[in-house]
């Protein structure tokens, strides 16, 4: 499955609880409830790059598959992060002791494990 595509954020669930989990703090937690993101993916075989726009900041994390890299949050700190596909449209992120599974299904993708989104692909 490729996973490129663009995807504007419709919902959250458990966004408090993730992001206190990965140390967030108290303030940006209280921003970001509310902020519509959009998120851009390009994948070229073991390859992803996310582009990610919540209002005027625009973060871009590449990875590869299996490997360590890091990760940029919104906050603009850096974490390290190991990112794995699970069957054939699973992304499982694992950082700060925390997984995220984001889940592809043709023009939706729908993040669980801390927070969750379904973003509808309407480009």
């Amino acid at each position: 499955m490729n996973f490129s595509g663009k995807y504007q954020m419709q919902s959250q669930e458990n966004f408090e609880t993730f992001m206190k989990a990965v140390g967030m703090p108290d303030d940006f937690i209280q921003k970001g409830k509310d902020i519509k993101g959009m998120s851009e993916v390009v994948h070229d075989g073991n390859h992803f790059k996310f582009t990610v726009t919540t209002g005027s900041k625009v973060i871009q994390n590449e990875f590869n598959l299996g490997e360590e890299c890091e990760i940029e949050f919104l906050t603009g700190e850096k974490v390290k992060a190991v990112v794995q596909l699970e069957g054939e449209n699973k992304l499982v992120t694992t950082l700060k002791g925390v997984k995220s599974v984001t889940e592809f299904n043709g023009d939706t993708a729908i993040s669980v494990s801390g927070h969750s989104l379904v973003a509808p692909r309407a480009w």
